[in-house]
């Protein structure tokens, strides 16, 4: 065997084609299911797209390399479902681009996080993680409290998303910095241009408790109350219960 690998180190054009072949398998294996996607992702009718204010706190997830450490997808396994909420449907990440599944979890799954805490507990938990959680390793993003939101160029963004198959309209792009600013002042006629566009049940709030100006803090914590909540699919599919009975009978 080794005589047979070190003959192949020596032929430099064979080298290169066992590369290439051994890549390859990798290759089919991950291209081919794309084939098949339209039959793989679920049709749902309350889906709906992230606001601009979502797709900067998204932004920011990714920079601060959240994803490193939490995962974002729900595996169909009796303790992930039980510990987290319904497993994870292929319709929920059709926006997603990129993908943020993951495949660590130094911190814990965050594809149910919307919603289950207020948003001055993720305020709290991102400025000082050991205030609500005192097990916690997760370091401190307080400067996000400080950093004030640049969303002027958030028409951009979704015009970049919308050549990639997100359906954002032409009136959702012009007004994208308005639409970002409205939903953080849930008493303003901007947030009722907001609402409009992006349905009544839209999360409307300041979000980092101040009111006078957008931060980073606002932006992160809109895109985790969301998470999770851009479709009910999973929910409306059975309950955490019924989908726990249902892998413990094999179905």
């Amino acid at each position: 065997m080794l005589d047979k690998h070190a003959k192949l180190e020596r032929n430099a054009l064979a080298f290169v084609f066992a590369i290439i072949f051994v890549a390859s398998i990798g290759g089919i294996v991950e291209i081919a299911p794309l084939f098949t996607i339209d039959e793989t992702v679920e049709e749902v009718e309350d889906m709906r797209v992230y606001t601009p204010l979502e797709v900067a706190g998204r932004n920011i997830y990714i920079r601060e390399g959240c994803y490193a450490c939490h995962s974002q997808m729900i595996r169909t396994l009796q303790d992930e479902v039980e510990r987290y909420g319904p497993y994870s449907l292929a319709v929920e990440s059709q926006y997603d681009h990129p993908m943020l599944w993951g495949s660590k979890r130094t911190g814990p799954d965050l594809a149910r996080i919307g919603e289950k805490y207020s948003d001055a507990w993720h305020v709290a938990h991102l400025i000082n993680p050991r205030d609500v959680v005192p097990s916690s390793v997760m370091p401190s993003y307080a400067w996000l409290q400080r950093n004030t939101l640049k969303y002027e160029d958030l028409g951009l963004h979704l015009s970049a998303l919308r050549k990639v198959g997100v359906p954002y309209t032409d009136e959702m792009i012009e007004n994208a910095a308005q639409d970002a600013y409205g939903q953080t002042r849930p008493d303003s006629d901007g947030a009722d241009g907001f609402l409009e566009r992006y349905g009544e049940d839209s999360n409307v709030s300041a979000f980092d408790g101040d009111p006078n100006r957008i931060t980073e803090m606002d932006a992160l914590v809109a895109y985790l109350q969301i998470l999770g909540h851009l479709t009910d699919v999973a929910q409306q599919t059975s309950s955490p219960e019924q989908q726990t009975s249902n892998l413990a009978n094999g179905d």
